[in-house]
């Protein structure tokens, strides 16, 4: 048996899957082994089988053997494997090891990389997969390589003509399911003379 996977978030008593054999005489069911942190529990006449308590998603996948016992002569049994899998929920943003930055550029320096950031997500697989952008870039003066978080600027400045102080907005998105959640972080970027 191979149900369907469940969300890290499946609440306790939650029914998994119906187990049944065909036998012509009554059958007790239960979980012979393989479910060593008792997350199911079999009902013993119907062959159901639900959650316990709340799924730790590092626990799984769990594969378990159920056990059909013949009522009247426990000699008389026959097993199958259930394999059960979790899947992980979007539970945490991004985030930057810190939300502020600041950066100096010296004036009249050809388009460079000023910073890479890097942004953590404690979740796994494609909800713990970043992609990294801008959300103010003063216009086109700035861009960031959307993989690897370095920032660069696009073009020269002058200390005297421009502005001596950029605020750039930068996030990292997660690719999360249901929804991508975002962690920001600013960088103070100041032109030098």
């Amino acid at each position: 048996y191979h149900p369907a996977p469940l969300s890290e978030r499946t609440p306790p008593d939650t029914p998994v899957l119906h187990t049944s054999v065909s036998y012509s005489a009554p059958v007790s069911y239960t979980i012979a082994s393989g479910d060593d942190k008792g997350y199911f529990v079999i009902h013993s006449s119907s062959g159901v089988i639900k959650t316990t308590k709340n799924l730790k998603l590092e626990d799984f996948p769990v594969t378990f053997i159920v056990r059909a016992t013949d009522s009247s002569d426990a000699a008389i049994y026959n097993e199958a494997a259930v394999k059960v899998e979790v899947i992980d929920e979007n539970d945490f943003p991004p985030v930057f090891p810190s939300s502020l930055l600041e950066e100096t550029l010296a004036e009249n320096s050809s388009a460079t990389q000023i910073v890479q950031l890097k942004a953590q997500d404690k979740d796994t697989g494609r909800n713990g997969f970043l992609t990294y952008g801008i959300l103010n870039g003063h216009g086109l003066k700035f861009r960031i390589n959307e993989t690897t978080g370095v920032l660069y600027s696009n073009t020269t400045f002058d200390y005297e003509e421009e502005p001596t102080e950029y605020q750039v907005v930068v996030y990292a998105e997660d690719d999360g399911i249901p929804e991508k959640k975002r962690g920001y972080c600013t960088v103070v970027i100041r032109i030098t003379d």
